[in-house]
């Protein structure tokens, strides 16, 4: 059984919301990625999510979106990313859609692991880094020890971490998530948000302290998802 993972959906079926604007490798994304998807991913396997799924704003135009997901072979666990607006509930949602887990301040297990998570946010020393901006770091780095904490209660030995933002600046510095990251069994991180080449070759890939780090932005992946274990 294998694990999958693919960020940055931009599912706009109930809403229009066209995404080749940001590139012509855009155009009929959501076709490419649900044929990629059918073609790559078995039923006995896990698909990670970690944010930006829809455009919706409300969770009835997020459904659209959610029912498509929900129809695709394997078991999926989503994230929150910066423009799910429509994610008001965790618990409502795992109530309309059994079959999907959606994590937030909790952990998921998964084979011999847990997959943890948080939505994070810019670092420190970005480009433009505002008091509001420090206030929501602080709240991520909360809820990022919140999910750990519970694969950790739940007895981890083996920690998955998704992310929407990446846990680093665009330099690649350390920060308060990578910091958080390394006080606990965490052995992969994938993440998402970053687009287009010029922020892609500034993605923290590859292994450090210890932990391996992945950039899987639907465009980045060629609109596929990517069997990461």
């Amino acid at each position: 059984m294998g694990l999958f993972a693919i960020g940055d959906l931009h599912f706009g079926f109930a809403v229009s919301k066209p995404m080749d604007i940001f590139g012509e490798n855009w155009k009929n994304h959501s076709e490419k990625i649900i044929e990629n998807w059918k073609r790559e991913v078995k039923e006995g396997d896990t698909v990670l999510l970690p944010g930006d799924i829809s455009w919706g704003m409300r969770l009835p135009e997020a459904a659209a979106d959610l029912d498509v997901i929900d129809s695709l072979p394997g078991r999926k666990i989503l994230l929150s990313g910066n423009h799910d607006y429509w994610w008001k509930s965790s618990s409502r949602l795992a109530g309309q859609y059994p079959e999907m887990a959606f994590l937030k301040n909790d952990a998921v297990p998964w084979e011999k692991s847990f997959i943890c998570g948080t939505r994070g946010w810019l670092c420190p020393n970005e480009r433009s880094f505002t008091p509001e901006d420090e206030k929501i770091y602080k709240r991520e780095q909360i809820r990022l020890r919140l999910s750990l904490d519970a694969a950790m209660k739940a007895g981890a030995e083996d920690i998955i971490v998704m992310m929407h933002f990446p846990p680093v600046n665009e330099k690649r510095e350390p920060s308060a998530f990578t910091e958080i990251l390394g006080e606990y069994p965490v052995k992969r991180v994938v993440y998402g948000h970053l687009h287009g080449a010029a922020n892609h070759k500034n993605a923290l890939q590859g292994e450090r302290d210890g932990i391996l780090y992945e950039l899987v932005a639907a465009d980045y992946l060629d609109f596929c998802p990517k069997m990461i274990l």
